[in-house]
């Protein structure tokens, strides 16, 4: 799907969301033909022409004016994420030339932010990048996220070097359910990030790619994906059914790291005095414990490289891929 498609099925899919009523325009009983707003209606809370709104949602956002685009997102009613997205398909549109696709640099995390992940003993951090592939993980985080580290879907199909994925694992991993007892809402939220995403950064060739691939092998990613729903994830309360730690509800936090474009901190942590503060409790002495340390680190020389207690993703030998979640 080029930019303009990317447009056009953005705006086509949030104007059906808007009923007359909610737009206060009275419908007099009529029949209409179709689901949420006409052009013309849209066009007119706007302030712009009719002709002008349609030649938007086929897609030419070329020199549309930072006014006009708040207008139809007032228009349309969309949220902040919503709104952000329109301005992000602008700015891409009004790209000077057509880049071709290429393939980004490894991303490394800077050690200072390794020795912050060390330092969180009580919570289970990592850092991602906008694709949700997994870039370090502290020692708490890797044992809270221990099946997206041991599967082999989450590095992809026959690909040496990939990073652990979410949302490879959630689509692709039959034992992602069990991980989430909230699976429906993780996967919708995941969509609707990469879909963000994929409004930064059009031209993000392994993005391209790990859509293209759930797309494929996923008939519920191909189905969220058309729905062009996107979100902004700063914070919130994730459901955990921990094979070790039982059944876990953690508070997140989410730290754009402004040193390092495109790098995010995630951060899980318990309500003081609740069951799930024990559970994480007993979740990290497990994981500090010899034992597991050396069986951890036996696995995780075969799929990451290890330093101290935080583990930075790198190299996986992928074995043979499984379909779920179609």
């Amino acid at each position: 799907m080029d930019r303009k498609d990317d447009i056009r099925e953005f705006l086509i899919s949030r104007r059906a969301k808007i009923s007359p009523e909610q737009a206060g325009i009275p419908s007099y009983g009529e029949l209409r033909r179709v689901p949420g707003l006409r052009r013309e209606e849209v066009a007119q809370l706007a302030g712009v022409s009719t002709d002008y709104y349609t030649r938007l949602e086929r897609g030419s956002l070329r020199g549309v004016s930072d006014s006009v685009l708040q207008a139809v997102s007032s228009a349309l009613q969309l949220d902040d994420a919503e709104r952000a997205h329109l301005m992000d398909l602008a700015r891409t549109a009004n790209a000077s030339s057509r880049r071709t696709p290429r393939r980004p640099p490894q991303q490394r995390v800077r050690p200072g932010v390794l020795r912050l992940l060390d330092g969180m003993t009580g919570a289970a951090a990592l850092v991602q990048n906008g694709r949700s592939d997994v870039l370090a993980a502290n020692l708490l985080g890797r044992a809270l996220y221990a099946a997206v580290f041991s599967s082999t879907v989450s590095f992809g199909p026959d690909r040496p070097g990939m990073l652990p994925n979410q949302a490879r694992f959630l689509f692709l991993d039959p034992g992602a359910g069990d991980l989430y007892p909230d699976w429906n809402a993780v996967a919708a939220t995941t969509v609707a990030m990469l879909r963000s995403e994929s409004g930064r950064n059009p031209h993000d060739r392994a993005l391209n790619e790990l859509v293209g691939e759930l797309t494929t092998r996923s008939g519920l990613f191909a189905a969220l994906w058309a729905g062009h729903d996107v979100r902004i994830h700063t914070t919130g309360t994730k459901r955990f059914h921990h094979p070790v730690a039982g059944d876990l509800s953690l508070q997140f936090e989410t730290l754009h790291l402004p040193g390092d474009e495109g790098q995010i901190l995630f951060t899980f942590t318990a309500e003081p005095g609740s069951a799930s503060e024990n559970a994480l409790a007993f979740l990290s002495s497990w994981a500090s414990s010899p034992s597991t340390t050396a069986t951890d680190t036996a696995t995780a020389s075969q799929s990451t490289v290890p330093a101290r207690s935080h583990v930075q993703a790198e190299i996986h030998n992928p074995g043979k891929t499984e379909q779920a979640h179609d």
